[in-house]
């Protein structure tokens, strides 16, 4: 049985047969996606040669673990292909090397991963692999400039953001925002500087690259204390600091998943309800859409700050969401962002105050902009993608949940090799989809992070309180059995 059902994600972007689509990784490794390749199923390696150059360069993150990001170029005819989708047979020796979805006639995309693990399971869905680190940028930059390339985005990744923004910068292509805002946003500790210096709610916080320095102010912050990478992201090396006498350990512990070596000591915002994590997108810097999620944890897992769990709507009053989202809107003007999606995590404390914990130009992880697909009927992917190369916007406005939805994280707590899984009869009437990213016997690791993560249940409730009552029972509903 096949990882990948053959599914495709997205609808045609434009009547323009030059739009080029590509499903980000994020989806495409979470089972939803097929990368659409040729016109008529005819291979576009072999278009390449009377066109079809001038690439799109996107990155995404994997659902299952391969989050060091994977890169996609995208290519656009220029306006050639048209003749050829509409009845010429364009003879190839070649054996296409993957499936073509429905849509590629319309579309015509041609897709390069890039990363640099050669064995990265998104290269089987590519026309092309390069191996090339997404954290080099001016190593991205030659390669677009060589390509061509139309536009340039990451999804579900952090460190590609900023490279992208670079790129898109220095080569004049459509962009979520200024490179420079985009920098602020990205990094940990320049995003609470400036939320501090302009007035909105912020824990304190300050960034280290030596222990020694973080050990002399540690003292100065009220426990407890978040610990965490200032520039990674998937929960990765993220720790709660309760006494003094962990703090080393989490320091280190952090600086480890750094990618610059530094690291961030915050103050931990208790929090009133559950935490949001969900996704957003603005329209020439007006947001468009909007959305809070209910983030949950298992408490029982090796790093209990790893989300394990998201519902819509959200525990959050009207209220509260509305301030949030002029907050939110308030950020994106100071910042000059333009037309993109975006990851937002947001909470309420037990002070009753709105935060903004972090915003990234980029779609959710964990497959959050799918469930929003789900929810409200929204595609965000498609209209991320279609900003990514100056298409027209299709039609999203807010939205009105479509019934009580839930998005559980398949983990387990402990190490092992996978046997099953098990559903509770009564909380499979509820399921509307399943996906496993693991066979019978494979390895899997305690769940310290979203790379731990082997799959995926999405589910629909009647009610506020079914899904209540469904999230409080999960870890006895769902059982994942580990052969030792």
């Amino acid at each position: 049985m096949p990882i990948f059902p053959n599914m495709p994600l997205f609808s045609q972007l434009s009547d323009n047969p030059t739009a080029a689509l590509v499903g980000a990784a994020d989806a495409l490794l979470s089972q939803q996606s097929y990368s659409f390749i040729g016109y008529h199923g005819t291979s576009l390696a072999s278009l390449r040669n009377i066109g079809m150059h001038g690439l799109m360069l996107t990155y995404a993150g994997s659902a299952v673990g391969l989050e060091r990001g994977l890169g996609f170029y995208v290519a656009r005819n220029l306006r050639l292909a048209k003749d050829y989708a509409e009845g010429v047979t364009i003879e190839t020796q070649e054996e296409p090397p993957y499936e073509s979805s429905p849509k590629a006639g319309e579309l015509g995309i041609y897709v390069i991963t890039r990363d640099y693990l050669p064995d990265n399971i998104a290269h089987k869905y590519s026309d092309e692999y390069c191996n090339v680190s997404i954290i080099d940028r001016e190593a991205v930059l030659a390669v677009a400039r060589e390509k061509q390339i139309d536009g340039i985005m990451s999804f579900a990744v952090d460190p590609g953001v900023t490279t992208a923004a670079y790129v898109a910068e220095q080569m004049n292509l459509p962009q979520a925002g200024p490179y420079e805002s985009i920098c602020i946003l990205q990094n940990k500790d320049r995003f609470r500087k400036f939320l501090a210096e302009h007035g909105f709610n912020v824990p304190q916080a300050r960034a280290y690259v030596d222990y020694k320095d973080a050990k002399v102010d540690v003292n100065a912050f009220n426990f407890p204390i978040i610990v965490k990478p200032t520039d990674s992201a998937g929960s990765k090396g993220v720790s709660r600091v309760d006494e003094i006498e962990c703090f080393e350990q989490a320091f280190y512990y952090a600086k480890e998943y750094s990618i610059s070596g530094k690291v961030i000591v915050e103050e931990f915002i208790e929090k009133q309800g559950c935490s949001s994590d969900s996704d957003c997108f603005s329209i020439n810097g007006e947001l468009s859409f909007v959305s809070f999620s209910a983030q949950r944890f298992d408490d029982s897992a090796s790093n209990p700050y790893t989300p394990s769990a998201f519902s819509w709507p959200s525990t959050m009053t009207l209220e509260q969401e509305s301030e949030l989202t002029s907050e939110l809107q308030r950020l994106l003007t100071l910042l000059h962002m333009k037309t993109s999606i975006y990851n937002v995590e947001t909470r309420i404390g037990v002070d009753g105050k709105g935060y903004i914990m972090e915003v990234s130009p980029r779609g959710g992880g964990n497959r959050l902009s799918e469930m929003l697909r789900y929810a409200t009927n929204i595609d965000l992917i498609e209209n991320a993608v279609s900003a990514a190369i100056g298409d027209d916007i299709g039609q999203i406005s807010q939205w009105s949940y479509k019934g009580h939805w839930a998005e559980f994280i398949l983990h387990s707590n402990t190490s092992g090799f996978f046997e099953q899984i098990r559903i509770a009869p009564d909380l499979n009437d509820y399921v509307v989809e399943t996906d496993l990213w693991l066979n019978r016997g494979d390895n899997i690791s305690s769940f310290q992070c979203a790379n731990n993560s082997i799959g995926t249940i999405v589910m629909k409730f009647p009610s506020k309180s079914a899904l209540d009552k469904a999230m409080n029972e999960i870890n006895m509903k769902v059982l994942i059995d580990i052969k030792q």
